[in-house]
């Protein structure tokens, strides 16, 4: 870590280097200056890469670099070099080069020895071998060979056993069907090329020099069924065959499976099928034909050369191409490539095509014969599957014009096909050797080709099988090899081929092991064979530019070495991305709408500090009193939250980074939280009492006489600790923090390969419906509306809180006509209560319906605060500033009592509370007297009953006046005017 924080930090303190990449010292404290790469050749700094390199100018002491050369090149003088704590490199003295090597292969030769002088290992310009063959032995070739310029002068010498004349060797006899006619007539051009190894071959006489090769052969037609009839004579009649060389893959299978009951080894040259690849059904199975897997490894270097990482697949429904095909998905998943569509079509492509189209597949393997490639391009023409945004990788060996031959099956001209191929990539397994080197038969491949052709009795391009010929050439030689290893060549110990028989296995596990380990240069190029017997060779890598196929490049894959001409082009000047470059985006908040809105909530918490500062100054008179200030108080508290709470509600991503996200989101959750409980919860408590004691029975009159401020106080403080205990657990327990809203992708309105992923950032928690319906300041409030978080605590209430809002609403209707001088304001609040609600009722709709639209939500959530909190203050303290300045009510309540009796009638509000208790007073008496009155009555109707009954009634006065009785005594007379008027006195 402190090598690397050295070197990231040294650009900032050092200058640039001389002109011409000079790598004179520079003895500073800084380090060591950089040392540009010899030509031909590279440095590797270890832990930096490219971009590191190229962004310094010195390296710190100690650090180490290594110098690499490109190609069949050597470092020639130091190849680590130190940085010293002078500022010099260490053997800065001693120059490094990249020097051309000639082949290391001239250095060994078998049955000789060789003498090197001029140079040291390895092999450099002006370097000298001599060669000398061991007894028994003639060198067969130069004897010395001198290196100039990566080359030696000479082709390789090697040394030929004294052979013994051809009467005296014994035959050994080599089965094999060659597909004259058929599916693949490749033996037309395969056989004589046999026939032509096997004479190289007995010619030879360092290999097999007591034995000759000879061919017995039929033609399998490439029929399976023909094909069984000739074997079975090859295997029962005379004489007995040491191996088998079957051609086509269907014949071979055959072949092979039969072969491991007679203990012989079969050696195809023309069979492709990676079935053929099972070691376990196939045990004794060579071909110097690669599989048709071997494309694989190819396309998986150009996949990871191109940084494609997600590809997609379309098959012909046969065994070799669905085998190639398994084999290829399990390649990629190694590499670390996925394969994300895989269609299959047996005769028309049309379905699989769209399908391709839909799924937005971009890199596109494609396996099937030349003629369903035509049908497949076909489609690919209609469905637009082409251009700069695709690549498709076809396989190597159709016709070079197949796209352009008549096909009455398709209906597309010759143009459109030509189009919709354009720069698709092929892989072709290359079986002639491109370099012009020597193989062991002391021919180049060029020298084979000449030689094939003047054998063959037609044109080659009209010869089946020209092209595996050199394939064929190079299985004799790799026969003729391992049984040269296996019957001990040259004199040495060994087995004897002619003792073989299909019984005896011990042989045949020898020929296995010599062909299992063969390596030589073939006119194919290098011959080995991997674990399970197929060839190992490089692949051809072309591209379709202008109609016309270019070489672009060659893979070896026993050495995992690409060979890159740099000659690929492509139609949008670049290789194209696996898939279309999604580009998330966030959507961000309007910076003049979060200004303009901020602007106003400042305004509105100064207006707030105003109303608080009045409230506070003048809660010594009277009226201000009267409205209950301390309340009052809580109420400017709580709207300056509020306000204040549209800041957080506006900050994003665009603002504050990701980790700062839960802090802000438990800001608006807070600030709107004890805002609304302050603000709305003190008004609430004002209208709750108003209604308790003056909407009571007649038992509770008597609270209208004293209202207590602690009961209003502690009414509060129990609605504020409710919300600051449920904030507290719902912070610990289940905090909100930053969550992603993603939506549809979105096409730039530029021809570009890319879409746009637009995402919105929110506050939330895990169990967000469950807190929201405990307690929940509103759907803005809360990050887990769709609008980042921005709404305002008028949102959706939720729990407790919707219904303190149903039941200020009613509390206010029912207390409308109440007045009392204790809570002077309560209409104002009344007020205040609907605008609230009215404000809720309106913008939680809305923001639900534009959550996903932060710029609306926004407004509509932090402007209903802005206009909430503007509503309750002026509502509650602009009327009371206004009585105080225009009626000048200054004074305190004690300095009221001392002003004279006209000043005080001359008090309206005065007037109307003497009135209003000298009513209270009556109202009391009258209710007193009332009562009295009725007792009074009760008590006469029960007397005048009882003296009804003592004394009966009087006969009539016969003057015709009323009954006469005895005359009451005074106590008992009913109750005169004046006594009455007593009782109301």
């Amino acid at each position: 870590m402190l090598l690397l924080l050295l070197l990231l930090l040294a650009p900032l303190f050092l200058r640039p280097p001389g002109a011409g990449g000079a790598q004179t010292p520079n003895a500073t404290s800084e380090g060591c200056q950089i040392i540009h790469p010899p030509w031909e050749g590279g440095i590797r700094y270890r832990g930096l890469t490219r971009d590191q390199v190229k962004a310094i100018n010195f390296l710190p002491v100690d650090y180490e670099i290594e110098y690499v050369c490109r190609g069949e090149r050597e470092v020639v003088g130091p190849k680590v070099r130190k940085c010293l704590a002078n500022g010099s490199w260490t053997d800065m003295d001693t120059p490094s080069r990249c020097v051309r090597i000639c082949s290391k292969s001239y250095l060994t030769l078998e049955n000789g020895k060789v003498f090197l002088t001029g140079g040291d290992l390895p092999a450099l310009d002006g370097a000298r071998v001599d060669f000398r063959c061991d007894p028994d032995f003639h060198l067969v070739g130069s004897s010395r060979s001198i290196c100039s310029q990566g080359q030696w002068s000479t082709p390789k010498p090697h040394c030929q056993v004294n052979r013994a004349p051809h009467s005296e060797r014994r035959a050994v006899y080599i089965g094999a069907l060659f597909p004259m006619s058929g599916g693949w007539p490749g033996g037309q051009a395969c056989q004589p090329a046999v026939e032509m190894a096997l004479e190289d071959v007995n010619s030879r006489r360092d290999i097999l020099p007591d034995y000759e090769l000879k061919l017995i052969h039929h033609d399998s037609k490439c029929d399976p069924g023909q094909a069984t009839k000739y074997l079975y004579e090859l295997l029962y009649n005379d004489p007995i065959k040491i191996i088998l060389m079957p051609g086509c893959s269907s014949v071979s299978t055959l072949v092979a499976e039969a072969a491991r009951m007679w203990n012989l080894i079969v050696l195809s040259y023309g069979s492709s099928s990676p079935a053929l690849s099972n070691r376990q059904r196939f045990p004794t199975f060579f071909r110097t034909h690669p599989s048709a897997t071997l494309h694989n490894p190819t396309r998986v270097k150009l996949f990871e050369k191109w940084g494609w990482k997600k590809i997609a697949t379309i098959q012909q429904t046969t065994e070799v191409f669905t085998s190639t095909l398994d084999d290829l998905e399990e390649r990629v998943k190694e590499a670390g490539i996925e394969i994300t569509f895989r269609q299959s079509f047996f005769s028309d492509p049309a379905v699989p095509v769209k399908n391709l189209k839909r799924q937005d597949a971009r890199i596109i393997v494609g396996l099937f014969y030349e003629t369903e490639a035509r049908k497949v391009f076909c489609e690919v023409y209609k469905e637009r599957l082409f251009g700069k945004k695709y690549v498709w990788f076809l396989i190597g060996w159709y016709a070079d014009n197949w796209f352009k031959i008549y096909d009455p099956s398709i209906n597309c001209t010759v143009d459109e096909m030509t189009e919709a191929v354009e720069g698709h990539i092929t892989t072709e397994i290359v079986m002639l050797n491109p370099a012009n080197t020597r193989s062991i038969s002391n021919m180049t491949s060029q020298e084979f080709v000449e030689k094939l052709t003047k054998r063959l009795k037609r044109h080659p391009e009209e010869t089946g099988g020209f092209q595996e010929a050199p394939l064929a050439y190079d299985a004799i030689w790799a026969l003729a090899l391992a049984l040269n290893k296996t019957s001990g060549g040259g004199g040495r110990s060994g087995v004897r081929l002619e003792d073989f028989n299909y019984n005896n296995q011990t042989i045949t596990d020898q020929i296995y092991r010599a062909m299992n380990s063969s390596s030589f240069e073939g006119v194919s190029g290098h011959v080995v064979f991997d674990a399970s017997g197929s060839r190992m060779a490089w692949t051809l890598i072309e591209q379709l530019q202008g109609g016309s196929y270019k070489k672009i490049g060659y893979y070896d894959s026993t050495k995992d070495d690409l060979s890159w001409s740099k000659t690929d082009k492509w139609i949008g000047g670049s290789p194209p991305a696996d898939q279309t470059l999604v580009i998330k985006t966030f959507r961000f908040l309007s910076q003049k709408l979060f200004i303009s809105v901020s602007v106003l909530s400042s305004l509105g918490i100064v207006l707030a500090v105003v109303c608080l500062s009045f409230n506070i100054y003048n809660s010594h008179v009277r009226y201000i009193q009267n409205s209950q200030p301390n309340l009052n108080n809580l109420t400017a508290v709580g709207c300056s939250l509020a306000l204040a709470a549209v800041f957080p509600l506006g900050l994003d991503g665009y603002h504050i980074g990701r980790n700062q996200f839960p802090f802000v989101c438990q800001a608006r959750l807070w600030l709107l939280g004890l805002g609304f409980s302050l603000g709305y919860g003190s008004m609430f408590t004002k209208i709750w009492w108003v209604h308790t004691v003056f909407t009571k029975k007649e038992e509770k009159k008597e609270w209208r006489k004293t209202l207590e401020p602690w009961k209003l106080y502690a009414t509060v403080g129990l609605l504020v600790g409710m919300d600051v205990l449920t904030l507290a657990i719902w912070q610990i327990v289940d905090p909100l923090h930053r969550t992603i809203e993603t939506f549809a992708k979105e096409e730039p309105k530029e021809d570009i390969d890319v879409s746009i992923l637009p995402q919105l950032e929110h506050c939330s928690s895990r169990k967000m419906n469950t807190w929201l319906g405990v307690w929940a300041v509103g759907k803005g409030g809360q990050g887990r509306t769709k609008a980042g978080g921005r709404a305002g605590a008028e949102g959706i209430f939720y729990g407790y809180k919707g219904l303190l809002l149903l039941l200020g609403i009613f509390l206010a209707y029912e207390t409308k006509s109440v007045s009392t001088e204790k809570i002077n304001d309560h209409r104002a609040v009344g007020m205040a209560i609907y605008n609230v609600a009215v404000l809720c009722l309106i913008t939680a709709p809305v923001t639900m319906i534009l959550s996903s639209q932060q710029d609306a939500a926004f407004a509509f959530a932090s402007l209903a605060i802005v206009f909430s909190s503007y509503i309750t203050l002026v509502v509650l303290f602009v009327p009371k500033m206004r009585r105080l300045i225009t009626r000048g009510e200054w004074q305190s309540e004690a300095q009221d009592t001392m002003k004279t009796g006209s000043s005080t009638n001359n008090n309206e509000e005065e007037k109307s509370r003497l009135l209003e208790k000298e009513n209270r007073e009556l109202e009391k008496i009258i209710a007193e007297k009332e009562e009295r009155v009725s007792e009074l009555r009760h008590q006469l109707q029960s007397r005048q009953q009882l003296r009804s009954r003592r004394h009966p009634p009087t006969p009539p006065d016969p003057s015709g006046g009323l009954p006469r009785g005895p005359p009451e005594p005074p106590d008992r007379l009913s109750c005169d005017g004046s006594r009455v008027h007593l009782l109301y006195k």
